[in-house]
């Protein structure tokens, strides 16, 4: 009997170890962490020299290593081709993760192939008093970090108040990614335009329309797109209600999206990685707007890809890291249409009421393919929610996942199970 396959996983939790045990090729490998979701998420700090040591440890502890991979953002998109050619490994090289990664850098890199499909843009210093000024932007637009991950930072400018007051939060925990984001900068060997930039906030006009992500790959320089899912965010807020597969937007749009996606992705230099690509469709224009580019799959779309394919995405995220070519998905799920939901709150405080177990229950059995997470629980104060389930406006109570023959039928069975979970809030005092 051949020997397993040691596969490293930066981040890795039960939620996504699970999903890869699933896949044909969990027979052949152990799925091992070399970094724990509990030591990258929800701490108070982390130190990428820490991190990468506790990887070399654990990698030695082990014997041998086969593969690396993650599902996460910062810091798990960049210690992944660290890694990845410490090792000998296949995997994307630093230098085009972090072409994604610095948002304003990315920017520059799209302006040179796709200049009318981004929005105006800006780097600035936070600290800097005259930092509205200089930007020279009428409200409104958007602020946000070099580096960030769930919107976290980024707020939408409405006037010189507002922006001075959105500093306020910014100058106090933008550190917090920013060090260690600098630290790579300042480590390893980084492009001109990467190392030149020392503003960690940028500025960029805004973009509307219909929100969508384009899930691909590269394989030995080969760009190739395997799903659109729609994002659709909540009426009054830009925070997300749900993501919705397949998407509902015209192929036409879709293509050109891919077309897109495939540009910049080549400009990048990305190879041998999973990406994600979010855009803006704006129907009354008929344009398409770039927003980011993440150097790895969203692990957020896998259980939709389950109910369409009948199996997730996780497996295009393996077969890269194994040095193989992905194999087609084929539609073999349950479902015509499937969904990841994120039940939201937009003020603060105290949760008073939560379904109680025998409830839950009852929903599950109701909706045996239901994939149920609840984040809060009775008593608990919003403002002690995990940061990971937060963004600069809203509070994620609960995530579900869902499958059904159309979007109605999806959208009935969201309700009636929100509607049985009963997560009430009442007002702090």
């Amino acid at each position: 009997m051949a020997k397993k396959k040691n596969v490293f996983v930066i981040g890795l939790d039960d939620f996504n170890l699970e999903k890869l045990e699933r896949l044909p090729e969990a027979k052949e490998c152990r799925f091992l962490p070399a970094v724990k979701f509990s030591e990258i998420r929800g701490v108070e700090d982390f130190s990428i020299p820490e991190l990468l040591e506790l990887t070399n440890k654990r990698i030695e502890e082990a014997g041998q290593i086969d593969a690396v991979v993650s599902y996460f953002d910062f810091p798990g998109s960049v210690l992944v081709p660290i890694i990845a050619e410490k090792y000998g490994l296949p995997g994307p090289s630093l230098k085009s993760v972090m072409r994604c990664e610095h948002k304003y850098c990315s920017r520059k890199a799209q302006h040179k192939v796709i200049p009318d499909n981004i929005p105006a843009f800006k780097a600035f210093d936070p600290f800097d008093d005259n930092a509205f000024e200089k930007i020279g932007f009428k409200p409104p637009f958007w602020i946000k970090p070099i580096k960030s991950y769930h919107s976290y930072l980024a707020y939408r400018i409405k006037n010189k108040t507002h922006f001075n007051e959105c500093l306020e939060e910014v100058r106090e925990h933008i550190d917090y990614i920013s060090e260690p984001f600098s630290y790579i900068i300042k480590t390893y060997d980084m492009p001109e335009n990467i190392t030149e930039n020392r503003n960690r906030m940028f500025a960029e006009t805004p973009i509307s329309g219909h929100q969508c992500t384009v899930e691909g790959y590269v394989y030995d320089h080969e760009v190739a797109i395997y799903g659109v899912i729609d994002s659709i965010t909540e009426k009054e807020y830009p925070s997300f209600a749900r993501y919705q597969y397949p998407s509902s937007h015209p192929y036409e749009v879709q293509y050109r999206m891919s077309d897109l996606a495939r540009c910049v992705i080549k400009q990048i230099g990305l190879n041998d990685a999973a990406f994600n690509v979010e855009f803006f469709y704006n129907e009354e224009e008929n344009e398409i707007y770039l927003l980011e580019i993440n150097p790895r799959m969203s692990q957020s779309h896998a259980t939709m890809f389950e109910h369409i394919h009948g199996i997730s995405h996780h497996e295009v995220m393996l077969n890269l890291a194994l040095n193989r070519r992905p194999k087609p998905l084929k539609h073999e799920g349950n479902h015509q249409v499937a969904a990841h939901f994120m039940h939201r709150v937009f003020e603060p405080g105290i949760v008073s009421n939560v379904a109680d177990d025998k409830t839950i229950a009852g929903l599950r059995k109701k909706y045996p393919d239901m994939l149920l997470s609840i984040n809060v629980k009775e008593g608990q104060d919003l403002d002690d929610i995990e940061e990971h389930h937060t963004d600069s406006y809203s509070y994620v109570l609960a995530n579900l996942d869902i499958g059904a023959e159309n979007e109605e039928e999806l959208l009935d069975k969201y309700n009636d199970i929100v509607k049985h979970l009963n997560i009430q809030i009442k007002p702090k005092d």
